[in-house]
């Protein structure tokens, strides 16, 4: 039994003095609070190890190499942004790093929003890095889009408008026969213009059918949208419009062309392109607001005037005529 018990104190014996030397040659964590930590692009393991022990993260930088080699997988290390949540080993920080676990943010584009305020958006966000142009208008599709801190502003536009590329082309793939565009530009055009008109959601496809007729009747669009552009460039007018700015000749004003305007008056959404390449079947010409947010659609000028006449008595009766 002595025997025994002097076997049993040697090998507890030994696991002590193993866990020194663990202790000693690999260090530990010492994760207190929920902390970011960046790997940059074409670190090594040597040098996220050093930057580790001199943010106070761990305790031996050449422990946590160590410990990389003898117990890591055969994975690389990622770059990017990580979150070091408190109490997280040396190991599940190894692990974190090498399954590419980084810190995801996202920005929102909504449906709708011009370049200049697409551009805005991203130059305003601080973890995005670099300059970048105002993108062309319709060239962003609106969307959330993922991104690692320090990721760069022009790598993001190109995001976006390589998810518009797709986008049009998908939809465009799923066009309805004899609609009034011929090109993936032109219903990117109109369907910008869908976009501005209505903001609700189950308009959209009975004002591009509207304008569809419009178009195929070489009808002027009268988009009041398309007065405003040339103006603020996509930004809000912030007043009414002036008779001048309507009776303005230029490459968008609807009121003084036929047809569609030289380019987008903004990004549109996949549903209003979607709308715009499988249009409401009507024969309405004409629409005006019905104080909900909404439209009312009338065939006819004399419909059309009575609905002016509905409108125009809500605005009253609200004090704004």
């Amino acid at each position: 039994m002595k025997a025994v018990r002097n076997l049993v104190l040697i090998v507890l014996g030994l696991a002590a003095a193993g866990l020194v030397l663990a202790w000693t040659f690999l260090g530990s964590a010492t994760v207190g609070k929920d902390t970011p930590f960046t790997i940059p692009a074409g670190a090594s393991v040597g040098t996220v190890a050093a930057k580790l022990e001199a943010e106070g993260l761990i305790t031996s930088a050449s422990g946590f190499t160590l410990q990389a080699r003898i117990f890591g997988s055969d994975a690389p290390i990622q770059a990017g942004e990580f979150l070091l949540e408190a109490g997280m080993s040396q190991s599940a920080i190894l692990d974190a790093f090498q399954s590419g676990k980084v810190v995801r943010r996202f920005v929102t584009i909504p449906e709708g929003m011009p370049s200049i305020l697409v551009w805005e958006r991203l130059m305003a966000e601080p973890l995005l890095t670099g300059d970048v142009a105002v993108p062309p208008e319709g060239s962003i599709l609106p969307d959330t889009y993922a991104f690692e801190r320090g990721q760069t502003r022009k790598s993001m536009v190109e995001q976006m408008q390589a998810a518009m590329d797709k986008a049009l082309a998908e939809e465009w793939s799923k066009r309805a026969s004899g609609i009034a565009v011929d090109t993936m530009r032109d219903a990117l055009i109109l369907a910008s213009i869908v976009e501005k008109e209505t903001g609700k959601p189950e308009e959209r496809r009975m004002v591009a059918g509207l304008y569809s007729n419009r178009v195929r009747t070489g009808m002027k669009l009268q988009a009041d949208p398309t007065i405003i552009y040339p103006v603020t460039k996509g930004k809000p007018l912030g007043r009414r419009i002036k008779q001048s700015e309507i009776a303005a000749v230029n490459g968008y004003n609807t009121y003084t062309r036929t047809g569609l305007p030289e380019g987008p008056i903004t990004n549109p959404g996949r549903a209003s392109i979607a709308a715009v390449l499988n249009p409401e079947k009507t024969g309405a010409l004409f629409m005006v607001a019905d104080g909900t947010g909404g439209h009312w659609f009338a065939s006819t000028l004399a419909e059309h005037n009575a609905n002016v006449a509905k409108w125009y008595a809500i605005r009253r009766e609200r004090g704004e005529m």
